[in-house]
C-alpha cells in the first residue's frame, strides 16, 4: 500500500482516527460538549477528505476495497447522517444521568463499519465491515442501561445478529467452494461459463437470509419493533438510516457485480421478500400507537420499495435506489429528530397521544414532523414523492407489474397511519399538561434545532428542485 492508496482511503482513515481521538480526549477529561465538538469536527473533516479521494477514483485498494465514485457518494451520505445523529444525541443525552461521552465512540465505530461495507468488493471486507457496524450498534442499543427495554433490546439484537452472521458466513463459504474466489467480479467471471451452479444457489440463499436479518425484511423482521422501541431514539434513527443504508449500498454493488439477479430463483426470492415487506410493513403499522414501533414497521415497507428498484435492473435501477435512499434518510432523520427533542428525562415521547395538539404549542416542530411524514408517505412537493416516482419508473421500465402494483397499494395503506399521526398533531390540546412531554429550549435552539431545520429544507428542496442531486447521482452511480 502506497501514499496514493492512503489518500484514497482518507475518509475511512480519518473517521477511524476520530474514534481513537475521542478515547484519548476521554482519558484526559470528560466534557460532553468537548467530545461532541471533536466528533463533529472529525466527521466533517472526514467528509471533506472525500475531495482528496475523488481524483483517484476508481482505485482498487488491496483486494478488499474499491474506492470509486459510488463508494465516495455513500461515504458522504453516511457521514452526513452520522453528524445529524450526533447533534440529536447531544441534547438527548444531556438530560440523562448515564456516562454520555462513550456514546460517540460507539457511534463513530459503527459509522466506520458502514463505510467499509459500501466500499467492499470482497467477502472478507464485507464481513469485517458488517461486524464492526454490528459491534457498535450492540453497545448503542443498550447504552441507557437503566431505561425500560434497553438491555432487552440489545440482547435480542445481539442474538439475532450473531445468527444472521452465521448464515452469511456459511453462504460465503459455499460460494467460495464453488468459485474458488471471494472477490465479487472474479466470482461472476468464473460462473459465466459454468452451467452447473452447484453450491452457488444454496450459498446465495444463505446469504439472502443473513442480509435479510440486517435489513429487517419479511420474514426476518420480528426483531425490528422491539429494538426500535427499546433503543435510545437517536440510536433508532442511526439504525434506520446508516445501518440499513450501508447494507443496501453493499447489496446493490454485490448483485450488480456478481450478476446474482440473473439467476431465476434468486430473483423470485427477492421479489417475494419485497412484496411481503411492502404489505406486512404497512399493515402492521396501521393500528400501532407507539410511534417508534410505527416507524419500525414503516422502515420494513421502505426497504421493500428499494428492493423494487433493485430488482428492476437496467440503467435506472441504481439511480432510483440511491435517490430513494437519500430521500428516506432525510425524512426518517427528521421524524426521529422530532421524537428526540420531545423526549425528556423521564420518558420518551413515543405514544401518538403525546403529540396531540403539538401544532398549537410548537408549530414549527409540528410543521417539520408533518413534512417528514408526508415525505415518507410519498406526497408531492417532498423528497419522498420523487423517490417513489424514481422507483415506480424503474419498475415500470422493467415491466415488473406485480411489484409496482403492490408498491402503489402499500403506499396507499401507509398514507392512513402517517395522516393519522398528522391529524393528532392538529387536534385539540390535551386536557392536562401532565399528558404532555415538552422539549427543552436548548434542544430546540441548539445543534439539534439546526439539524432539524436543515433536514426540513432538504426535504422540500429535493421535492421541488431535485436536479442537483439527480445530476450528482448520475455522475457518481454507475448504471
Amino acid at each position: 500500500m502506497d501514499y496514493t492508496d492512503l489518500t484514497a482511503l482518507a475518509p475511512l482513515i480519518v473517521t477511524a482516527f476520530v474514534a481513537v481521538l475521542i478515547v484519548v480526549v476521554l482519558s484526559v477529561r470528560r466534557v460532553h460538549r468537548v467530545v461532541l465538538g471533536v466528533t463533529l469536527v472529525g466527521l466533517v473533516l472526514a467528509g471533506l477528505s472525500i475531495m482528496l479521494a475523488v481524483p483517484l477514483a476508481p482505485r482498487q485498494v488491496t483486494v478488499l476495497l474499491i474506492i470509486d465514485s459510488y463508494s465516495l457518494f455513500y461515504f458522504g451520505l453516511l457521514l452526513a447522517a452520522a453528524v445529524v445523529v450526533s447533534l440529536l444525541a447531544f441534547s438527548y443525552l444531556e438530560q440523562r444521568r448515564e456516562n454520555r461521552e462513550e456514546f460517540y465512540v460507539l457511534l463513530v465505530i459503527a459509522t466506520v463499519g458502514a463505510m467499509v461495507l459500501v466500499a467492499s468488493n470482497h467477502f472478507v471486507s464485507l464481513f469485517l465491515g458488517l461486524e464492526v457496524l454490528s459491534i457498535g450498534i450492540y453497545g448503542l442499543i443498550a447504552y441507557l442501561r437503566n431505561t425500560p427495554f434497553a438491555v432487552e433490546a440489545g440482547i435480542k439484537y445481539l442474538i439475532l445478529a450473531g445468527a444472521s452472521s452465521a448464515f452469511l458466513v456459511f453462504g460465503m463459504a459455499l460460494i467460495y467452494g464453488q468459485t474458488g474466489s471471494m472477490q465479487f467480479g472474479a466470482m461472476a467471471a468464473k460462473l459465466s461459463g459454468d452451467v452447473h451452479l452447484g453450491l452457488v444457489l444454496p450459498g446465495l440463499a444463505l446469504m439472502v437470509t443473513g442480509v435479510g436479518f440486517k435489513l429487517a425484511v419479511v420474514p426476518f423482521h420480528l426483531w425490528t419493533p422491539e429494538v426500535y422501541q427499546g433503543a435510545p431514539t437517536p440510536v433508532t434513527a442511526f439504525i434506520a438510516t446508516v445501518s440499513k443504508g450501508g447494507m443496501l449500498a453493499l447489496l446493490l454493488r454485490f448483485f450488480t457485480e456478481f450478476e446474482a439477479l440473473d439467476l431465476g430463483p434468486i430473483l423470485l426470492a427477492f421479489a417475494l421478500i419485497a412484496i411481503a415487506s411492502m404489505l406486512a410493513g404497512n399493515l402492521l403499522a396501521l393500528l400501532e400507537n407507539n410511534v417508534k414501533r410505527l416507524l419500525a414497521y414503516s422502515s420494513i415497507a421502505h426497504v421493500g420499495y428499494v428492493l423494487v428498484a433493485m430488482l428492476a435492473g437496467g440503467g435506472l435501477a441504481a439511480e432510483a435506489v440511491t435517490f430513494y435512499l437519500v430521500a428516506y434518510f432525510v425524512s426518517t432523520l427528521a421524524a426521529f429528530g422530532v421524537v428526540t427533542v420531545l423526549s425528556d428525562r423521564d420518558r420518551e415521547a413515543e405514544q401518538i397521544e403525546d403529540y396531540r395538539g403539538l401544532f398549537w404549542r410548537r408549530p414549527w416542530l409540528a410543521a417539520l414532523l408533518t413534512v417528514s411524514l408526508l415525505s415518507l408517505a410519498g406526497i408531492p412537493l417532498t423528497a419522498g414523492f420523487l423517490g417513489k416516482f424514481y422507483v415506480i419508473a424503474a419498475g415500470v421500465g422493467a415491466a415488473q407489474w406485480a411489484l409496482v402494483i403492490v408498491l402503489v397499494a402499500g403506499s396507499a395503506i401507509g398514507l392512513f397511519y402517517y395522516l393519522r399521526w398528522v391529524v393528532v398533531m392538529f387536534g385539540q390540546l390535551p386536557t392536562s399538561e401532565a399528558q404532555w412531554s415538552w422539549p427543552r429550549p436548548q434542544a430546540l435552539w441548539g445543534g439539534a434545532g439546526l439539524a432539524l431545520a436543515a433536514l426540513a429544507v432538504s426535504i422540500l428542496w429535493l421535492g421541488v428542485y431535485p436536479a442537483h442531486l439527480s445530476g450528482l447521482i448520475q455522475a457518481c452511480i454507475p448504471g
